[in-house]
């Protein structure tokens, strides 16, 4: 997979992240289906339906990017099975401050699905519900560092197996 694909699939996953796929206030009406390639967000190939949510962003002088809402449900399915596993909409917010090298720290609360690419820190293939708070950072390809999480996980992959 070339490496535009790779940077488009983790635009996406950055969505489906926080479960926000609009950056501006807006309720999602259609619905949509993500497809990762095996080893990208589980070892197998990965399909996420998308549908609803209602977020709002607000941006401060400082650079500083508040998200918050409910997140999409969301239903991920083990391709090679047919197997799934459903999220419905629940709460979140993502705090994103961008660093002085460019990076970003981003922090989580509520209900946020993390996906990690072989290339983040830790190296995935990995796709986690976490219910608590999750700390992580970004640097300037779009790779993930897990920083920290506090609250309750659910591992999709493992679920989907």
């Amino acid at each position: 997979m070339t490496k535009v694909i790779s940077l488009r699939l983790r635009a996406v996953a950055a969505c489906v992240v926080t479960g926000v796929l609009a950056l501006a206030s807006s309720t999602m009406a259609a619905a949509f289906t993500i497809v990762f390639p095996a080893g990208y967000a589980c070892e197998f190939a990965l399909g996420v339906d998308i549908s609803g949510g209602n977020s709002h962003m607000k941006e401060f002088k400082n650079g500083r990017i508040i998200i918050a809402g409910t997140g999409s449900a969301l239903t991920f399915t083990n391709l090679a099975t047919t197997d799934t596993f459903s999220l419905n909409s629940n709460g979140f917010s993502e705090h994103l401050t961008t660093n002085p090298d460019g990076t970003q720290t981003v922090v989580t609360t509520g209900h946020n699905v993390i996906i990690l690419f072989p290339t983040d820190t830790p190296p995935g293939p990995s796709t986690t519900l976490y219910v608590g708070r999750v700390v992580y950072t970004v640097d300037t390809l779009g790779n993930y560092y897990l920083q920290g999480s506090s609250g309750n996980n659910a591992d999709i992959c493992a679920a989907l197996s």
